[in-house]
């Protein structure tokens, strides 16, 4: 092998490198078998959720994942590997490529990475069937504002109770306050 070829598999380990480094979500799956209009689908869901999509080779990919701290990983490197890198969600590509495998049997998730820790194909599954991360501060949300909602319809009860209890004191003391001045009255004739 030619120097200029070493140093050209080198450069492109370190941008793989880098691309492990910088994502928060990877996805390493076996693709072998999809038609040609099974991987447009699944490559134009990843685009638009923002999820780079490579077919890349797996002794590049071992250098490069043992280069950016996932030694672990290497073992998933065999046979024709696709990898899913996303540097915003780090569900989308677990989720995408697991929802995807559902309805195309070709398409094989082996593990992945997700915020740092490398995961199982198990583990990635699982993972997929989460919410989104919209979908879970919505959920986080609706559950904070029904909590408050309880909390100030509670506190309004109380208030509207102790209104309701202040007010009926404030009758009885009128009530006896007006009988005190009727008998002061009765008493002064």
């Amino acid at each position: 092998m030619s120097e200029a070829t070493i140093a050209k598999k080198a450069e492109l380990v370190d941008v793989v490198a880098q691309k492990f480094a910088d994502a928060s979500g990877i996805v390493v799956a076996d693709s072998r078998g999809l038609t040609v209009g099974q991987d447009t689908e699944l490559r134009k869901q990843l685009r638009e959720a923002g999820v780079e999509f490579k077919v890349i080779k797996n002794s590049i990919l071992r250098r490069a994942a043992e280069k950016a701290g996932y030694a672990d990983l290497t073992d998933q490197f065999v046979g024709p590997s696709a990898i899913a890198f996303s540097n915003e969600d780090a569900i989308a590509p677990a989720k995408i490529l697991s929802d995807f495998a559902k309805t195309a049997d070709a398409l094989e998730v082996k593990a992945g990475v997700i915020e740092g820790k490398v995961s199982s194909k198990e583990e990635i599954v699982a993972i997929a069937s989460l919410p989104n991360r919209e979908g879970l501060l919505s959920m986080h949300q609706f559950a904070m504002s029904h909590t408050l909602s309880k909390l100030l319809q509670t506190k309004q009860k109380k208030q509207h109770n102790f209104s309701k209890c202040f007010i009926e004191a404030f009758k009885k003391i009128d009530t006896c306050y007006l009988n005190a001045r009727k008998s002061h009255l009765n008493l002064a004739y």
